[in-house]
């Protein structure tokens, strides 16, 4: 029989990119979402459930009617920047609304969840590469958000049996090779489109924030991964969790940095365009350099990442923008 996955957030960006891939893999793929920051049009692998995950009474009920094999829980806000402004909205829709989750799932006798979690929970990275070993201090609220929910993973396991995993992302970035999903934020705050945008229209500069870091070129220096990457990651680890259980954290990157200043080398050769840039200060907190180490997602789950060259990162993205461009 086919396996189902209940995916919260799913009409959101790495959300519909990991509905599509369960889908692709043959699992039935429900999407419960409230659209807040998603999109209805990227719901195309399975029902749309409109809902917030923090009505403890529609979620039940889901997870009741579809009774999923796994949970897969992309469901939070995620710019930084807006939770130092805004903190109660971050602990409030991340953390209070992934405990109503998880009671929910408590309630219908689910037991089985794949959480999105972040490498902002690393804070100021004391060595590089980052492995899971290394020391959690988050810096800004949302990083706090989301290591609060670890350890709510990590005590429900072993005070209620719930098996789990958290995914600790790096740079998620490109597209659907496919054209049929892309990246869509408003605000947009990823590099990588708003480079790509800075390279097709020259009234929409692409800003560098901060040029005297302690990197080889003094720009910040991160990991990129491809969200097909990403997905990947997500359904090897669904079927790790519903084989042996557990509670577990994986680090996703590629081990490779790319500076802000080879970034825009490269939308420029992907693009042919030179992107219209100009340089800002710092923004408070911003490490120097963030980069994976994957060692334990390949020895464990059998993954690398497949699609994150820079170049390919690049060309997804600049092919999606291009064929819907922003207003």
């Amino acid at each position: 029989m086919k396996k189902t996955v209940l995916v919260t957030g799913g009409a959101g960006y790495v959300g519909s990119h990991c509905c599509k891939a369960f889908a692709m893999a043959g699992w039935n793929v429900v999407t419960l979402d409230n659209l807040s920051r998603g999109w209805r049009d990227a719901v195309r692998w399975g029902p749309l459930i409109e809902c917030d995950i923090r009505n403890s009474v529609g979620v039940r009920a889901a997870l009741e009617s579809h009774k999923p094999d796994l949970v897969v829980h992309f469901a939070a806000l995620a710019y930084v920047g807006e939770s130092v402004a805004d903190p109660a909205i971050y602990y409030d829709n991340n953390t209070r609304g992934t405990l109503a989750l998880l009671e929910a799932m408590r309630a219908a006798g689910c037991s089985r969840v794949l959480v999105s979690s972040t490498c902002a929970s690393y804070g100021i990275p004391n060595r590089i590469p980052i492995d899971e070993t290394h020391p959690q201090a988050p810096i800004n609220p949302y990083g706090w958000s989301k290591m609060i929910i670890e350890r709510m993973l990590q005590d429900f396991g072993r005070a209620y049996g719930m098996s789990s995993v958290s995914l600790r992302y790096f740079n998620a970035a490109g597209c659907d090779p496919d054209g049929e999903i892309g990246e869509r934020h408003e605000p947009e705050t990823h590099a990588i489109p708003l480079a790509i945008e800075a390279a097709r229209r020259a009234d929409r500069p692409f800003t560098i924030l901060g040029a005297d870091f302690p990197t080889p070129d003094g720009s910040a220096i991160r990991d990129y991964i491809h969200v097909n990457d990403l997905a990947q990651a997500h359904l090897l680890a669904g079927e790790m969790l519903l084989a042996r259980g557990g509670t577990h954290v994986f680090n996703l990157g590629t081990g490779i940095g790319t500076s802000v200043l080879e970034l825009i080398q490269a939308v420029k050769r992907v693009s042919g365009n030179d992107p219209v840039v100009r340089r800002g200060p710092r923004r408070s907190g911003d490490p120097p350099t963030l980069v994976a180490s994957f060692a334990k997602a390949e020895r464990e789950l059998g993954w690398k990442p497949r699609q994150s060259h820079i170049d390919f990162i690049v060309g997804t993205a600049l092919r999606w923008r291009d064929n819907n461009p922003p207003a």
